[in-house]
């Protein structure tokens, strides 16, 4: 691993892609409108807050959330199977490993949180299923980024 190096194009790539499933994710004619349900926020809550302040933030969140991800497709394994390796270079295996993180790390934290907010069922998997699309797109570009 002495040779290890961060390739900064593909996490800032990765890193918009939360932004762009969640364009698609919250439209109103996809969860939208049932998210806004879901969280008891009307439109005009919506128009009161700062767009700019809000993807400024967004994308600084998902700059450091891509970086953890391709330190992990990359770095990950024993010793004898280091991840970083060709044969683990595919979108396949990053995707797997943005999976992995989603079920094991973000089902568990947002699934969480949800429960104590009272907030519903549907509420949790509109947000879940959010993360979980996110992260394996994230993963599969991170580690299927020709180097």
């Amino acid at each position: 691993m002495e040779n290890f190096s961060m390739n900064w194009v593909a996490i800032l790539v990765s890193a918009l892609i939360p932004l762009i499933v969640g364009a698609i994710w919250y439209h109103p004619k996809v969860f939208g409108t049932a998210w806004m349900h879901a969280t008891g926020i009307t439109e005009a809550q919506i128009k009161t807050m700062s767009p700019v302040k809000a993807y400024i933030v967004a994308l600084l969140l998902s700059v450091v959330l891509s970086f953890y991800l391709y330190i992990t497709v990359l770095i990950g394994g024993p010793d004898d199977m280091r991840h970083g390796q060709e044969m683990f270079m595919t979108f396949k295996h990053g995707a797997a490993h943005g999976a992995f993180l989603g079920i094991f790390v973000g089902v568990p934290i947002l699934a969480t949180n949800a429960i104590f907010e009272m907030k519903s069922v549907k509420y949790i998997f509109i947000n879940v299923f959010y993360w979980i699309v996110s992260l394996v797109l994230m993963g599969g570009v991170l580690n299927g980024w020709p180097v």
